[in-house]
């Protein structure tokens, strides 16, 4: 069992070889891309394992619905590795930044994926034709902020994703009017050395 394989599972999450060659794959499109443009903070290729495949595949199982979209997703993430776990779900990645949106253009094109789509905006401006059942984030420092901004995108019934580190109790007292706490699910990721929450919020 390969390294990205056994750190799945230990997440509840089985890839077959089609799917770790993909991810691989992303991983080293990501790794070009990055030295050009500075699309990710992580550099080390085996640190971008723990910290970008495994880490946002750590949030399959909180979504909902056949309906994912990734706000901030930047060069992908979590969104990309998700929609290669999760090939029976569309996905739509949105960011503001035109870098990373070719990016994540290019990466969704060479790898296959006709279950993504890739929309530059911001996510005032956003209209989609149709709402979400899980609208996830991992780019949204205030979870108050994420739910005011996101809340509208989702479809009744749906849930907000925030990938968090530490448990976040300040931007949890901070949601607005109209919302609540789901679940708060600690996640201990293999490779990475911090703390990790997924932190799900529902309207009312």
């Amino acid at each position: 069992m390969t390294r990205l394989q056994a750190g799945a599972a230990a997440l509840g999450v089985a890839l077959d070889a089609a799917q770790c060659d993909r991810l691989l794959a992303y991983l080293e499109l990501l790794d070009k891309w990055n030295r050009a443009y500075n699309l990710t903070a992580v550099r080390d290729r085996g640190a971008m394992l723990g910290y970008h495949l495994l880490d946002s595949l750590s949030a399959l199982q909180s979504l909902h619905g056949s309906r994912v979209l990734d706000i901030g997703s930047g060069a992908g993430l979590p969104g990309i590795p998700l929609a290669i776990a999760c090939p029976e779900r569309r996905f739509v990645l949105l960011d503001s930044n035109g870098k990373k949106t070719r990016f994540c253009v290019q990466a969704v094109g060479e790898l296959g994926l006709g279950n993504v789509a890739v929309e530059r905006s911001r996510i005032e401006d956003y209209r989609p034709a149709q709402p979400f059942d899980t609208v996830i984030s991992r780019a949204f420092a205030d979870i108050g902020r994420f739910a005011a901004a996101a809340g509208p995108l989702l479809a009744p019934g749906g849930r907000l994703v925030a990938m968090k580190g530490r448990l976040p109790d300040k931007d949890i007292k901070g949601l607005p009017a109209g919302f609540e706490v789901n679940a708060i699910k600690p996640v201990e990721v293999p490779g990475v050395n911090a703390e990790r929450h997924l932190v799900e919020v529902r309207a009312l």
